[in-house]
């Protein structure tokens, strides 16, 4: 088997409806990567494109706190946006699912919700929501971390 394939997706299948259904996902991830790569790319020309019109209107080269919040929130979906290609790339390169970076992509999504959050437009319900989903996921990338060590301590203890 092909070192980069997935073990959930092999493309040496006996059966080639699957092996083809296979080949057609890792189509489908690899066309996803090149469609994330695009969405950067606009992601940063909107940046610059913001950034460019708040800086050349009255008051001239002057930001004022929404225009840096809204600042703040287009580097953030961008940087979100570079995360979900990173988990992509993994998917196609590694035996297994990223599933600590998935959590981690989806700690920095929800963390930016929250740095942009108005807090004059948002209901209390909805602060205790994304509060515990942070906690959440927060506990969950911690209990990764945590066994990811004890399994190196683990096989450091047995060699």
């Amino acid at each position: 088997m092909n070192k980069e394939t997935h073990n959930e997706l092999p493309l040496d299948d006996p059966d080639p409806i699957i092996r083809a259904s296979h080949h057609a996902i890792r189509f489908a991830v690899k066309l996803l990567a090149i469609l994330m790569v695009i969405v950067i790319f606009f992601g940063i020309a909107d940046v610059v494109y913001v950034l460019f019109q708040r800086l050349t209107s009255d008051p001239m080269y002057l930001l004022n706190i929404s225009d840096i919040f809204e600042t703040f929130a287009a580097f953030l979906a961008v940087l979100v946006a570079i995360e979900i290609f990173v988990n992509i790339r993994i998917y196609l390169r590694s035996h297994e699912l990223p599933v600590k970076l998935v959590i981690a992509t989806a700690l920095m999504a929800v963390a930016r919700k929250i740095i942009v959050l108005d807090f004059e437009k948002i209901e209390a319900l909805e602060v205790f929501s994304l509060g515990a989903v942070v906690l959440a996921l927060g506990l969950t990338y911690g209990f990764m971390v945590r066994a990811e060590h004890q399994k190196s301590r683990d096989n450091a203890s047995t060699t």
